[in-house]
């Protein structure tokens, strides 16, 4: 056993992994181990006299500063990257002293631990199920064999000198696992019995035991204590138990089932499924022949390659003749024929040459019959096997395949769940290519697929006023439809804020209270289980800046121009949905060209790859693979299968953005004092520049706008007061910044009032206009389109 492979990823228990620290009675961190260190990348000097509560993300039950600290439970850390981590602890008090000992470890490992303690019992706890555990010298060291079990196949734990073992090809095969390290399945040991012929015999598996580093500790055995013929049968049954069902995948299920069969039963085996399962779908009641929509999906042969002259595995099955052996196998029902039988129940050459091998003799059919429903059939041949089938290989042949139908059908089923959550999951996310004035994008979204369920992972791309653009990416916790649908509500949150051109830092405030209340509507025994990550960031080419604030999010990676790579410095924040702490921006300035690579935790994070590594990793890789000359979307294709090798068990998404700026002269701005008589001269230099742009189309109304913006301005704002006149390839934006934070009110002015019509006017003459606010002041903003055959629009 691979100690990499122990309880699906998480590591047998070894004291190392026990994360220590010593607190003060106030939560102060006064030691701290290294082993805490490695949890959580924080080294001591950056622990030790603070508040252990900077390290908590949220805690059941706790309250540190000041209060009583709990003596065990369950808390969320986060880690020096802004990732965060769940852990079981325990506080313990020192014999005559005031400080607390805390010992922590992954929630993840110390369920692994517990399940692992609960399993050893379990089965030590059977009669039914024997079990002997060796030590590197074969001696037995433990059993759950006792004296009303004794037999000669079994020793009693007191007995230590002895080997166990009645015969010497057990006692071989067991050194070969223990210096290998490959499991034996499907041995039997032979026993004395009271049967007629004296002998009986015990299916038998056997694993090697590893401790932490891979070093060997024995061997462990597992025998059933039931009296079984000898015999190919127990054999099979327990490779049948072992092999089939293990997979998800429908496709794998069949060829495990077809490679069981082989040779054990016979000497070709194959499996046809509906075209409708292979889709996670039901399939159709079908009876008689005709069309059946079934393919051959599986194949195995003792021989070696699957004979070229029959049907080959990915092929559909052609139209069938309407047989009584037909209609028997759609209701459930299994067959046997001889050749003869065989080619005249096919009867069309062309069908006898696909379906009956060379040398074939001997031909078995059972259903995949599962829930009233035929899922396939299941085809055995023997051609060098002398014997032909009989009635118990048929009885044989429809155990199993009843075992292995529930088997597909399960697959069938997740297949259809993972179909649907992968579909919801891209019909939320926005298109993977996106062109404009100030960004190309490229992206790319993979499902976890270890059977964890799709994820809630998502990216954006927003086109704000003035050209801007936002640039979101966030990370939902948990899998399945639940996850699917809050990253759908959180995406469709961030789309509205963006709209209110909030600050990065206001905008995840606001999506911090939505998660808090989406928790706060959940089941109590899940709310914890609520929260988010995300990373929004706003692009301005105009100044060619970049606004960017995190909350809980991996940092991004910047590619320059220059062919440098480097991951940005951006306060992580607190997750989504923990409340009460604040959000930091951070405004970088990129140069025309850069790539901003904005990800999920799943393109740094692995089995074997802590966030660091991965992050290093990617910044590299980024460096290596972006080129000018190379399209974003292979760029970002080549990113992720840098980073994707084998079962991922977190889902990927990746937003790469390669910025723009816009040309010096398509943009022009002024400051003017706040004085009545700058108006006309406001409206001068708009017609001067909209002549040297050859948009004389647009002068008219854009004095008019200016004129109106700029009036305002004085009136209510004071000074200074900017206008900036920006240029694009549809049309024109006006822009009027003040340092008033007043907010700017639509009101239908009354036939007897003298004001009140500047903004009506506004909204009028243009195709939309807004406002958004700055560290100081606000700009007014307003937008003409142009269509080049009717004019302004």
């Amino acid at each position: 056993m691979n100690a990499s492979t122990w309880g699906a990823g998480v590591p047998p228990f070894s004291l190392d992994e026990i994360a220590t620290a010593v607190l003060d009675p106030d939560g102060t961190v006064l030691w701290w181990s290294q082993a805490a260190a490695n949890l959580l990348h924080r080294p001591s000097a950056e622990v030790c006299g603070y508040s252990v509560s900077r390290l908590l993300v949220n805690a059941l039950g706790c309250r540190i500063d000041g209060g009583a600290i709990p003596a065990a439970g369950q808390a969320t850390l986060r880690q020096r990257s802004g990732a965060t981590i769940e852990v079981d602890f325990r506080v313990l008090p020192l014999e005559g002293r005031a400080e607390l000992l805390t010992l922590a470890a992954p929630s993840a490992c110390v369920t692994a631990w517990e399940q692992d303690s609960a399993l050893v019992r379990a089965l030590f706890a059977q009669d039914r199920i024997k079990i002997r555990v060796h030590d590197t010298a074969l001696h037995v060291v433990r059993t759950n064999i006792t004296s009303t079990t004794r037999d000669a196949s079994f020793l009693p734990p007191s007995d230590r000198s002895a080997k166990a073992m009645t015969a010497g090809d057990t006692e071989a095969a067991l050194r070969r696992v223990l210096e290998t390290g490959t499991p034996l399945t499907g041995h039997d040991q032979s026993a004395p019995s009271t049967g007629s012929d004296g002998r009986r015999s015990t299916p038998m598996a056997a694993a090697r035991m590893e401790d932490a580093l891979g070093k060997p500790l024995g061997v462990v055995t597992l025998l059933t204590g039931e009296e079984l013929p000898s015999g190919p049968d127990p054999v099979l049954r327990q490779q049948v138990s072992v092999r089939i069902g293990a997979s998800l995948d429908v496709t794998r299920t069949a060829q495990d089932l077809a490679d069981v069969l082989v040779p054990a039963l016979g000497d070709l085996a194959s499996v046809t499924l509906a075209e409708a399962v292979l889709q996670g779908d039901e399939p159709p009641q079908v009876l008689g022949g005709g069309e059946l929509h079934r393919r051959r999906v599986a194949a195995a042969s003792a021989a070696g390659p699957w004979p070229p002259a029959l049907l080959q595995p990915g092929e559909a099955i052609p139209p069938m003749p309407d047989t009584p052996t037909q209609r028997s196998l759609q209701h459930g029902g299994a067959f046997i024929l001889d050749h003869a039988a065989a080619v005249a129940t096919y009867g069309d050459p062309e069908l006898v040459r696909m379906f009956i091998p060379e040398h074939g003799h001997s031909g078995m059919w059972a259903p995949l019959f599962a829930r009233g429903l035929v899922l396939g059939v299941v085809s055995v041949w023997r051609t060098d096997r002398p014997e032909p089938f009989d009635e118990a290989d048929a009885e044989l042949l429809t155990e199993i395949a009843s075992r292995a139908a529930l088997s597909v059908d399960n697959a069938r089923r997740y297949a259809r769940e993972r179909r649907a959550n992968i579909i919801l999951q891209q019909r939320l996310l926005p298109r993977a290519l996106i062109d404009s004035p100030a960004v190309r994008t490229a992206s790319v979204y993979l499902p976890a697929s270890d059977g964890a369920g799709i994820g809630g992972d998502w990216f954006d791309v927003v086109a704000l006023p003035s050209l801007r653009t936002a640039l979101v990416v966030g990370d939902v916790v948990g899998h399945g439809l639940s996850a699917s649908a809050t990253m759908g509500q959180l995406r469709t949150a961030v789309q509205t804020l963006a709209d209110l051109e909030l600050d990065p830092t206001e905008l995840l405030t606001h999506l911090d209270d939505l998660v808090a209340r989406l928790a706060a509507e959940t089941d109590p025994a899940q709310r914890d289980a609520m929260g988010a990550t995300c990373l929004y960031a706003v692009y301005d080419p105009v100044i060619r800046c970049c606004s960017l604030a995190s909350a809980g999010h991996p940092p991004p990676v910047l590619f320059r121009p220059d062919g440098t790579a480097r991951a940005l410095e951006v306060p992580p924040g607190p997750p989504l949905g923990v409340g009460g702490l604040p959000f930091e921006t951070t405004t970088i300035d990129l140069e025309p060209g850069s790539v901003l690579a904005l990800y999920t935790d799943g393109l740094i994070t692995g089995d074997d790859l802590d966030p660091e590594t991965g992050l290093r990793r990617l910044t590299a890789d980024l460096a290596a693979q972006c080129r000018p000359d190379r399209p974003l979307d292979e760029t970002a294709r080549a990113l992720v299968a840098d980073a994707t090798d084998g079962p991922r068990r977190d889902d990927i998404a990746l937003l790469l953005t390669r910025t723009r700026a816009l040309p010096a002269d398509t943009t022009a701005d002024w400051q003017f004092p706040a004085d009545s008589a700058i108006v006309a001269d406001a409206r001068d230099v708009t017609a001067r520049r909209l002549a040297d742009w050859e948009c004389d189309e647009l002068a008219f109304t854009t004095e008019l706008i200016v004129s109106e913006l700029v009036t305002n301005a004085i009136r209510y704002a004071g000074e200074p007061i900017g206008l900036r006149l920006i240029r694009t390839a549809t049309g024109l934006i006006c822009e009027v910044t003040d340092p008033s934070n007043t907010q700017p009110r639509l009101r239908r002015a009354r036939t007897t009032d003298e004001g009140g019509r500047g903004l009506f006017l506004v909204a009028q003459l243009t195709e939309r206009w807004g406002c958004r606010y700055g560290p100081s002041g606000k700009t007014i903003w307003a937008e003409q389109l142009v269509d080049k055959h009717r004019g302004v629009s």
